[in-house]
């Protein structure tokens, strides 16, 4: 495959990622992190770099689209983008839907150049960097990383750490990587690989997300819509109804570039950071802007610089999360652990690896991310306005064909049933944290991570006689674990002071 914008295959996969990711991440409820879970397994047949420019372009799509029903719908399409209903729903009921979209998208776009940009620059120094941290310092690094995950769950610490350990422990079945024997089968032979990541995702993610759609529609409790249009006044006519409902110029622009460039940096750099994700980026970016704003009563109402802030920060924190990835095999996130799945699938080791035997996937993963945010541009400008006519899918329709690929998805893994109960087991664990307010990504980053920490550590302690020294005399391995205490001390001290 050659790897340029010309290239026919390349477009087609980067198009269709796109497409696909910016119609489901329009519609609440199906989010990125479902879709890419069900369409890894589409990409069994599919060379690297196909599959990974595929699923690269879900990513930017999912986190775009769901600008359009926060906009005109008042209903947040994806977590990163609750911020932007509270301007840009406000602007499209005053009049002005038109403008609200263009904002948010052009930002979208511009957020995920920038970050591209930090990706080209940042990725490869890291993997350099990487090859000079030995077993201590990746084990420290990747319990920073759970740390960091845990503490900013949206539920408590102890949540977020009980979370991460339960991933740990469910990674557990399988081969011991030291010795190679068996443990935790309880008899299954199916589980002397442990369970596979794919029907963990797709359980954690689809199914149990399909259940409690189930469960609230028997119940009769969907959340009531706000749309913008209503039945005597239809949605073109509302598009068409302000002559001030324009495009901002490029004047305007020039004015917006300060705002532009802060929250894509915030973004960006909020995306490196483990576990943190859009969400918090978005939220950051909003309101550091609203902080520096002259015009700050204004946010909430319909302010122009809080689209701008929260699209420019959201879609940037998905370059961000792409440098650990691609450098450490770190996921930053949900969606970042199952592309680290599609590495490992394809047969692919992100690190240093990655830059040295196959240059050519870090930079299809680079180009596809930057083509990607391109023709999201284009493509949400031309379709915006009837995008949003997805959310009035009866679920009733949409449950049956996310369960279909829920199992194939499953059962084609390696041909075997017994993935598909697998599926359906962790499908009730993910409604049951749901239930019991568990949050869900510490547990599948801890799940990911464990086998890196394990072996990790098994390696350092086989070097040092079964020493623990080693991880608090190294250096960097001292440095990791010394931010994991204070970070956890500090966040004790915050909530215990809340309460």
């Amino acid at each position: 495959m050659t790897f340029d914008v010309v290239n026919p295959l390349f477009l087609w996969w980067t198009t269709l990622g796109v497409v696909l990711g910016v119609t489901v991440g329009c519609i609440p409820g199906l989010t990125g992190a479902m879709v890419i879970a069900l369409t890894l397994p589409l990409t069994f047949a599919m060379s690297p770099p196909d599959a990974l420019t595929l699923l690269v372009a879900i990513y930017v799509g999912s986190v775009s689209g769901g600008l359009i029903s926060a906009t005109l719908l008042n209903i947040p399409g994806t977590p990163a983008s609750l911020m932007t209903t509270l301007d840009g729903f406000p602007m499209a009921a005053g009049g002005r839907p038109r403008r609200a979209l263009s904002l948010g998208i052009a930002a979208s776009m511009a957020g995920g150049i920038f970050s591209w940009g930090v990706l080209t620059l940042l990725a490869e120094p890291m993997a350099v960097w990487s090859t000079k941290i030995g077993p201590p310092d990746m084990f420290s690094l990747v319990m920073l990383a759970l740390v960091l995950i845990a503490v900013i769950s949206r539920e408590s610490l102890a949540m977020g750490l009980l979370a991460g350990s339960l991933g740990l422990l469910f990674a557990m079945p399988g081969m011991h990587p030291a010795t190679g024997q068996s443990r935790l089968t309880f008899g299954f032979s199916e589980l002397n690989d442990g369970f596979r990541l794919l029907p963990v995702l797709i359980g954690l993610f689809a199914v149990s997300q399909l259940l409690k759609d189930v469960g609230e529609n028997d119940q009769g409790n969907e959340s009531p819509r706000a749309p913008v249009f209503s039945r005597d006044r239809g949605f073109s006519t509302l598009i068409a109804q302000a002559p001030a409902d324009v495009a901002p110029s490029f004047r305007e622009w020039l004015v917006a570039i300060p705002n532009l460039l802060r929250s894509s940096v915030i973004g960006t750099f909020v995306g490196i950071l483990p576990g943190v994700g859009a969400n918090i980026g978005s939220i950051l970016a909003y309101a550091t802007a609203r902080s520096g704003s002259n015009a700050s009563s204004d946010f909430g109402t319909g302010c122009e610089e809080g689209i701008i802030a929260s699209e420019a920060a959201n879609n940037a924190t998905v370059g961000g999360a792409l440098i650990p990835l691609i450098s450490l095999g770190i996921p930053g996130s949900v969606i970042d652990a199952i592309l680290l799945g599609a590495f490992v699938i394809h047969g692919l080791q992100p690190g240093p690896l990655l830059f040295q035997n196959n240059p050519e996937i870090v930079h299809t993963i680079t180009l596809s991310y930057l083509v990607a945010n391109i023709i999201m541009f284009g493509f949400m400008l031309l379709t915006a306005r009837w995008m949003v006519r997805l959310v009035q899918i009866p679920k009733g329709l949409l449950v049956p064909v996310v369960l279909t690929f829920c199992v194939l998805g499953s059962y084609a893994l390696a041909n075997r049933m017994f993935d598909v109960w697998v599926m359906v087991a962790f499908g009730g664990l993910g409604l049951l944290f749901d239930r019991l307010r568990i949050p869900t990504a510490p547990f599948v980053i801890g799940f990911v991570l464990s086998p890196i920490a394990e072996e990790n550590l098994c390696a350092s302690l086989m070097a040092s006689n079964g020493s623990w020294w080693p991880f608090v005399a190294e250096p960097a391995s001292a440095v990791f674990l010394g931010i994991s205490v204070i970070v956890c001390g500090v966040t004790l001290r915050r909530r215990h002071a809340k309460s």
